[in-house]
């Protein structure tokens, strides 16, 4: 079974090509899944997901190509199916209706075209073909998003009589608009909409003269909007019958939900096979545009990346037209290992990233950016160890994470293992560091596990000449011009050109060759490591006295978080108890309340009495008995607790005040525009724009499409100016 853990993902920056998946999705679901594709457990899932990618990959090239796949999410709507006696709307049979036709288009596609994409074709034929569900939608609903008259005959007789009432309310007001337009009743502008209602605008003089049901009148007060007594009579008509509308429409919805109901299922498997196309259509996408293809693959135990570009670098590259470097490597079971050496800079950890990221891409079902004539093997796990890795959580350094990685690497690896470790053996002293990494790789080696590592240790070098299964490689470096060039050389080691590098960064020669010569007297001088940790004794006992003073700053911080910590307990103590206080006093005058309210009715005062007494000795039985000085003490702190509040709610007040009086005096002090023809308006307190079509001593007549009012400017704000 294939076992490839995050840690390696996250080393060779798998989750960033996800990212760059999932950017080339079309929904919500795709991309969602995209961010969650891991190395797949099987062989066959591997293969099958591989293929159908190579299909896709195949169909963007091709005149056949494969039909649209977009759709919107319909989880919410398969919840709602889920619960009885619930009412889809109608976006939501659309999204449906699209889902459904959207399948069926795919299997009718694939089955026309299965010797091209047998496997799409196999994936299309595990859900079931329904025609029914669109036709019923379609039946009900049309292409504008309403539900059509022929939904049910009720629906259309209702709306065959709104028509015939919508139209004698023309008529009616058209004869109204006639009739005191000739009487000069009306306003300029004559007619209105009032919620949604014709009106007319009648003069304030003349409101008495028109008959009808008066909606409202202009902010003046000139203009009063009447509607007309005959269109009144139609309009409550037209109301019944619009609201009897919505009782059928959604009478018809609930019974289309009824019949979409038991497809439940189908729909999800609908929605789950569009999400599967949806990834395999961004993972073709970012093969064609990465050069990718589906490589051989072989059951020889054979790795061999012809060509092979890190599909994040050269996408990268690409946009800043830079040149990628392709590499080319092979691990068989003649050279299962192979030790990469070389200056820094040279390209050696890319290699290493490359041959990792891509193993992990065609395990996840990706193609690779390599030759055709690559070919590539399945390995059951793979173990990196690429980078710093200092764990401050744990309080590991460098060295000791990368033994506890090690000894990982003990336990797991075998003979179907690709282990990838950069600058093996680093962290330690070069010498008893490189010794352990020697016996570490040959315990690899005797376990007959294929992998590569990048490393500066002599002995690591010798140790791959010796032995028969390991090679050396490095990465070709210009020696005159000292640059890099990216290339990996099979059969020979790799120096580091330590001085050469340093000389190329300017390190004057003097001191090279100064270096060179302490190379010859020796690696270790006591009086310098003596020396140097009487230094680092010195700075240990200072960095001492500056977290002592901190510690007393922290101390000293805390003592006064808690001092205010009780002073602000104490406050809110008092405030409950004032509260407390109130509640209890408003409880008491209730009751009296209750009591006056009684007397006032019946006027019996030997009762009205009783009642008082009886609460007076209740809220005394509650009282404890106080001396005269507790009592006085008590009274003395309520009246402190009373003047604290007045004195915080006067301050707050005060801050209002002064908040809307800066509010008042910006809106003031804010110049008024200077209105123009043609400007677009809209009244201070309201939100339709219009234009104005007349400027006349301070008024403004503005024109909103279906009707025009005159206003004052003053009551006017610029939206926008003429153009």
């Amino acid at each position: 079974m294939i076992s490839i853990n995050k840690k390696t993902l996250q080393d060779l920056e798998f989750p960033v090509v996800l990212q760059h998946i999932a950017a080339r999705c079309h929904t919500e679901l795709g991309k969602e899944q995209a961010l969650l594709i891991q190395p797949l457990l099987s062989e066959e899932s591997i293969h099958f997901s591989l293929g159908q990618t190579a299909e896709y990959l195949s169909s963007l090239v091709s005149e056949n190509r494969i039909p649209n796949h977009a759709f919107d999410r319909i989880d919410s709507e398969l919840n709602l199916l889920n619960i009885e006696n619930t009412t889809l709307e109608i976006a939501s049979f659309r999204k449906i209706g699209t889902i459904s036709s959207t399948v069926t288009t795919h299997k009718k596609f694939y089955k026309k075209f299965k010797a091209y994409y047998p496997l799409l074709f196999a994936t299309s034929e595990k859900i079931d073909l329904n025609t029914e569900i669109p036709k019923e939608i379609d039946t009900v609903i049309d292409r504008f998003g309403e539900v059509k008259d022929k939904a049910s005959d009720t629906l259309f007789a209702l709306r065959r009589q709104i028509n015939v009432v919508k139209g004698k309310i023309s008529q009616s007001f058209a004869a109204a608009l006639s009739l005191y337009n000739g009487s000069d009743y009306l306003d300029d502008i004559r007619e209105s909409v009032y919620e949604n209602r014709r009106v007319l605008a009648v003069k304030a003089m003349y409101r008495r003269k028109v008959k009808g049901a008066v909606m409202g009148n202009s902010k003046t007060g000139s203009i009063v909007y009447i509607e007309p007594e005959a269109t009144l009579k139609h309009s409550r008509t037209l109301n019944n019958l619009e609201f009897d509308e919505k009782e059928e429409i959604q009478k018809i919805l609930k019974q289309l939900t009824a019949l979409i109901r038991p497809f439940a299922p189908l729909l999800s498997d609908y929605q789950e096979f569009l999400t599967t196309i949806d990834l395999t259509a961004a993972k073709a996408k970012y093969a064609q545009e990465t050069n990718a293809l589906l490589p051989q693959i072989n059951h020889e135990k054979r790795l061999f990346l012809r060509d092979a570009y890190h599909p994040l670098l050269f996408l990268n590259n690409q946009l800043k037209n830079e040149k990628t470097y392709p590499q080319t490597i092979e691990l068989h079971a003649e050279n299962r290992i192979i030790v990469i050496s070389g200056p820094n800079a040279g390209g050696k950890s890319i290699t290493l990233k490359t041959i990792g990221l891509l193993q992990v891409m065609l395990q996840s079902g990706l193609l690779l950016p390599v030759h055709e004539r690559s070919s590539v093997y399945l390995f059951d796990k793979i173990l990196t160890d690429i980078g710093d890795n200092q764990s401050i959580e744990n309080h590991l350094s460098t060295y000791s994470y990368r033994l506890k990685n090690m000894n990982s690497f003990l336990k797991k690896c075998n003979a179907n293992t690709l282990f990838l470790i950069d600058e093996f053996g680093t962290g330690s002293d070069p010498e008893l560091g490189g010794a352990l990494a020697e016996t570490f790789l040959e315990v690899f080696y005797e376990r007959e596990a294929y992998g590569v590592i990048t490393t500066h240790y002599a002995n690591l070098k010798l140790l791959a000449n010796e032995l028969p299964h390991i090679s050396n490689a490095n990465m070709l470096f210009d020696n005159k011009t000292l640059e890099p060039t990216f290339q990996l050389v099979l059969g020979e080691a790799g120096s580091s050109f330590t001085f050469e590098v340093a000389q190329k960064n300017g390190i004057p020669y003097s001191l090279i060759n100064k270096s060179k010569k302490k190379i010859e007297r020796g690696k270790v001088r006591f009086d310098a490591t003596i020396a140097k940790l009487q230094k680092e004794r010195s700075k240990m006992a200072k960095t001492g006295s500056r977290l002592q003073e901190e510690e007393s700053k922290a101390r000293d911080e805390a003592d006064r978080l808690e001092k205010l910590n009780a002073k602000i307990k104490s406050k809110l103590e008092n405030y409950q108890e004032l509260y407390d206080h109130d509640q209890r006093m408003i409880q008491l005058g209730n009751k009296v309340n209750t009591a006056a309210d009684k007397y006032f009715q019946d006027k019996k005062k030997r009762i009205l009495v009783s009642e008082l007494l009886r609460i007076v000795e209740t809220e005394n039985s509650k009282r404890k008995k106080k001396t005269a000085n507790q009592a006085k003490a008590e009274r003395r702190k309520k009246a402190q607790v009373i003047q604290e509040v007045q004195k915080e709610v006067k301050v707050i007040r005060t801050k209002k005040k002064l908040a809307k009086k800066k509010a008042i005096n910006k809106e003031k002090n804010k110049p008024r525009p200077v209105f123009q023809l043609g400007d677009r308006v809209r009244l201070t307190d309201g939100k339709a724009v219009g234009s104005i079509d007349k400027l006349e001593k301070g008024k403004a007549v503005v024109n909103y499409g279906i009707f025009t009012t005159n206003v004052s400017v003053t009551q006017l704000e610029l939206v926008e100016r003429k153009k």
